[in-house]
């Protein structure tokens, strides 16, 4: 989208609701580049995952189901899978603190880790994300979470 097309606007409180937001929306939380070469974007403030080209050419957007427990966002980090191909995308959901495991190709959920609470296993305002070579993944806790946790990849 040319610069001259992008609104500067305040933008009207976040409605899980309403349509979905024609631009980027505060905060973007997050970039990653996959190695296919495309580009991924915590669209946070617009509950999306938003992929393009390095060239900045949009290519695909991602929505996740938009009611949430607290009505706010899903979108807080991302990871990609470990296998060559990154069949996979993770997302941070800190509003519902738990990992959406998400089909790259078309962003359709096949899966999901962790659920509200604070003993081991569990998540307390995800907001970090990461996945080794070996498919494990490493998971970063805010606010009064304050922990970082491992999940062993189970073959």
């Amino acid at each position: 989208m040319p610069l001259s097309e992008i609104s500067n606007d305040s933008q009207p409180p976040f409605d899980p609701a309403g349509p979905p937001r024609k631009d980027f929306t505060l905060p973007v939380h997050c970039i990653h580049i996959s190695k296919d070469g495309l580009v991924y974007v915590c669209n946070r403030g617009g509950d999306s995952i938003q992929v393009f080209t390095k060239q900045g050419q949009f290519v695909k957007e991602f929505f996740l189901p938009r009611m949430t427990a607290k009505g706010g966002t899903r979108v807080f980090e991302l990871a990609f899978s470990s296998d060559p191909k990154q069949k996979y995308l993770f997302d941070a959901d800190g509003t519902n603190n738990m990992v959406w495991i998400l089909n790259r190709d078309d962003g359709k959920i096949v899966g999901s880790v962790g659920h509200f609470g604070r003993y081991a296993g569990e998540l307390h305002f995800i907001d970090g994300l990461a996945v080794d070579s070996k498919g494990n993944m490493y998971t970063g806790e805010v606010g009064t979470g304050k922990r970082v946790q491992k999940f062993v990849l189970q073959k």
